[in-house]
């Protein structure tokens, strides 16, 4: 089994360690990130799937019937959809948000890629990402794959966070710093 720092060492690791080395043994590992792209997505998107993945009341063929047609209705390919039916024959459904980013590091590690966590305060355009890409890839020196969220707190600028890197721009981290420095 393919590890990689640390992943293998959680319960989501070992779900995504198995499904990346099916994908990978089925040269599909593109079409399920893009599978698993589309969920983190809707989950982000949808309180009702989120609420169906989180439910303590489904049985188990309950939740594998309904996360079998949510998976159709999404055009979400087969060895994803299966394993989709997987986590919910074992009540890990919850588990699938941090399956889904632990099964986008190990992809990333495998093509060589950095993986940028950036937060804004507002969705970045293609463009905005495309740019930021290019400058990370500068700064970090190899293809960098973004993993972009909004957290409207941070009020403006960008909080990046690429491995054990931070660097943080927002406006609520400078309005911090500048209330400190005006106790002081």
């Amino acid at each position: 089994m393919e590890t990689s720092g640390g992943i293998q060492a959680s319960l989501s690791g070992r779900y995504a360690v198995a499904l990346f080395d099916l994908a990978r043994d089925a040269q599909s590992l593109d079409t399920v990130a893009d599978s698993l792209r589309a969920l983190k997505a809707a989950l982000a998107e949808s309180p009702d799937l989120k609420g169906l993945i989180n439910s303590p009341v489904l049985s188990r063929d309950a939740a594998g019937k309904t996360i079998a047609a949510v998976a159709s209705s999404m055009g979400i390919d087969a060895l994803t959809t299966k394993f989709l039916g997987v986590l919910a024959q074992n009540r890990r459904l919850a588990q699938l948000p941090a399956v889904i980013r632990a099964y986008e590091t190990l992809l990333s590690n495998h093509k060589g890629e950095a993986r940028a966590e950036v937060t804004s305060a507002h969705p970045l355009d293609g463009d905005q990402v495309a740019a930021l890409a290019r400058s990370l890839r500068a700064r970090a020196g190899r293809e960098v794959a973004i993993d972009a969220k909004v957290d409207p707190a941070i009020l403006g600028g960008l909080v990046v966070k690429i491995g054990s890197q931070m660097i943080d721009s927002s406006i609520r981290t400078c309005l911090n710093t500048l209330a400190l420095a005006m106790k002081g």
